[in-house]
This record gives C-alpha cells, sequence and structure tokens, in this order.
C-alpha cells in the first residue's frame, strides 16, 4: 500500500530520513479495525520521529501519522484517536505506563490504510470534512484536555497562548473564544497575530512583550524561547500548562518565583478517547472548524514537512488521499 514513512532515524537532518512509496499491506488483529485513510494531519510529533525521538531503532521503517479520518468497512466515517493504552485499568489511558502513541510502536495514518483498537474509532460528525476532522485527533484533542481538564479555567478569566500559528495554538484560540475565555495570544510576526486575530483572539502581542496584566493561565507548547515569558505573565497563583518544548527545554526553570508566587505548573499529554468525544460534540454544538492552512495530497508529503520544520505554518498541516 502506499505510504509515507521514516526509513531510519536522522536526528540532524529529519527531512533526509523521510520516504514516500510502497509498504506492505497491514494485518488486522483480531479486536482492531482497518480504516481507510481519507486524510492525515502533520504533528511535530512526526518530525520527532523522524529524528528518532521516542521511538527504538528497531522500530523503523515507521509509517508516520498520529490523527486521522476515514472509511470502516461497512462504509461508517469515522475519526482516529491515535492514544492506544488500557483505559479499563486505568480510567485515562494517557496515564497507562505502557501506553504509546501510533508512530511510536504502531504504524500511523499517513497511508492507504491504518489498523487501530476498534475503541480507537469514533464517528466522525456530518459538519465536518474528512480534512477537518484529522485535525482532531492529536492537535485539538491535546488544545481541548489543556484546556477544560487541567488548567482550571473558568469563562470571563484571562488565558494567554504561546505562540500564534501553530495547530495546538490555534485549537486553543477557537476552544477558549468559545469557551468564554479572554483570549490573549503572543507571535513573532504580524502574520501570525493576525490569524490568531481571526480565530477570536481578544488581543495580540509581539513574542516576549510585557502584558497590561497578568493573565490566569499559560498555555505552554514552545518551551525555552517563551518560559521565562510564560512566568512573568502568569498571576500569582496561576497556572502554566505545559504540552510541548518545542524550541527545547529551559535550563533555567525560575524556582524562586515558581514558589514565591505560588504558580502552578501542569504537564499535559494528548487526551482520552472520552475527551475526544467530548471536543467532536464541543465542536458540533458551537459550530467550531479547525482552521487549515495547507492541505496538499500524500504525494507531496515533502512539502507539508518542509513547511512545519521551517515554522511556517498557520493552522493545520493536513494530507489527503
Amino acid at each position: 500500500m502506499f505510504a509515507v514513512y521514516a526509513a531510519e532515524p536522522n536526528p540532524d537532518a529529519p527531512l533526509d530520513a523521510l520516504r514516500v512509496g510502497e509498504r506492505p499491506d497491514p494485518e488486522v488483529p483480531d479486536g482492531w479495525v482497518a480504516v481507510s485513510v481519507r486524510a492525515a494531519s502533520l504533528n511535530m510529533h512526526d518530525l520527532w520521529t523522524l529524528r528518532g525521538v521516542g521511538i527504538k531503532p528497531d522500530q523503523f521503517p515507521m509509517i508516520l501519522g498520529c490523527d486521522g479520518a476515514g472509511v470502516l468497512g461497512d462504509g461508517s466515517e469515522v475519526v482516529v484517536h491515535g492514544v492506544v493504552g488500557d483505559a479499563s485499568v486505568y480510567g485515562d489511558e494517557t496515564l497507562d505506563p505502557k501506553r504509546t502513541l501510533l508512530t511510536e510502536k504502531y504504524q500511523g495514518t499517513l497511508a492507504d490504510t491504518v489498523v487501530v483498537p476498534a475503541r480507537n474509532v469514533l464517528p466522525k460528525p456530518d459538519g465536518l470534512s474528512f480534512a477537518e476532522a484529522a485535525c482532531m485527533g492529536t492537535a485539538w484533542l491535546t488544545a481541548y484536555r489543556m484546556l477544560f481538564t487541567r488548567s482550571g479555567l473558568r469563562p470571563g478569566q484571562t488565558m494567554l497562548v504561546q505562540g500564534a500559528s501553530g495547530g495546538v495554538a490555534t485549537a486553543l484560540v477557537a476552544l477558549g473564544t468559545a469557551a468564554g475565555m479572554r483570549v490573549w495570544v503572543t507571535g513573532r510576526t504580524e502574520e501570525k497575530r493576525a490569524l490568531a486575530e481571526e480565530l477570536g483572539a481578544h488581543r495580540t502581542f509581539e513574542s516576549g512583550t510585557r502584558l497590561p496584566e497578568r493573565v490566569d493561565a499559560v498555555f505552554e507548547t514552545v518551551g525555552k524561547a517563551t518560559w521565562g515569558h510564560s512566568m512573568r505573565s502568569v498571576k500569582p497563583g496561576g497556572t502554566i500548562v505545559v504540552s510541548g518544548s518545542t524550541s527545547g527545554p529551559d535550563a533555567n526553570a525560575d524556582l524562586q518565583r515558581l514558589f514565591f508566587m505560588q504558580i502552578r505548573v501542569v504537564g499535559s499529554m494528548m487526551g482520552t478517547r472520552d475527551e475526544l468525544a467530548g471536543l467532536l460534540e464541543f465542536c458540533r454544538l458551537r459550530g467550531i472548524r479547525p482552521t487549515i492552512g495547507t492541505e496538499l495530497p500524500m504525494t507531496e508529503a515533502a512539502e507539508g514537512f518542509g513547511q512545519m520544520l521551517a515554522g511556517e505554518t498557520a493552522g493545520k498541516i493536513v494530507f489527503t488521499r
């Protein structure tokens, strides 16, 4: 079958490990289902896979793609949930010590077919295209969990999203606005800040700018480049929710400020199947649709990967079949 995959780990030149071509047709174990993929979105996790982060060398070649949308054998249109874990034991499958994501142990969604546990597919809402539905399973689910499960925010409070144009950031803006938060956003360029305003952000600021007042919560996916600003921008007793560090970890965690201001730092990783169901229903009720910055056929995957590596994102990058 056709697939977009990582041939081997390449920490220094990840795009050199990217391949577009044929891979063996997958087997379908008992309790699993085969999804004929119509669309899959790109995530930073795919670049980490190309670099060999979070995956053992003997797992290569690995088909990329943590999330997607497609059709089951009976014609049902579904959204793929990319976290494979034991919810029956842990309740929250993201807390299963043996949980994994697609592309870490199991082959991913950037292919003609992806095979996942039967519980890892949910009905695709009629109001979403396959390309839009393919954005939900990773970036939008991550944003939903950060905002509604981990932050403790209430409608009317102020949130700051660091980095204006990535998939998680644009989802946070849309979800936060729809939930009644006051949404502030930072962005490196005027174009990125303009996108955030189009999505409903109440105010935007250049990266690192001193804010007019401190916020109730900061949402961090950037890491070292924005961490100091996040620590200075949150109220005493406020919260910083972290789901990534694309610019690398910060060796200077500013622990004095952390304990003196009693700041809560909360980690957040992906989300559960139930949270994905909640996200899909919330978007249906509020008429929310994800922002797609680039849509390409899977055969042109290298172009989309290049855009993400260069930071040239304006919403989600989606590949279609």
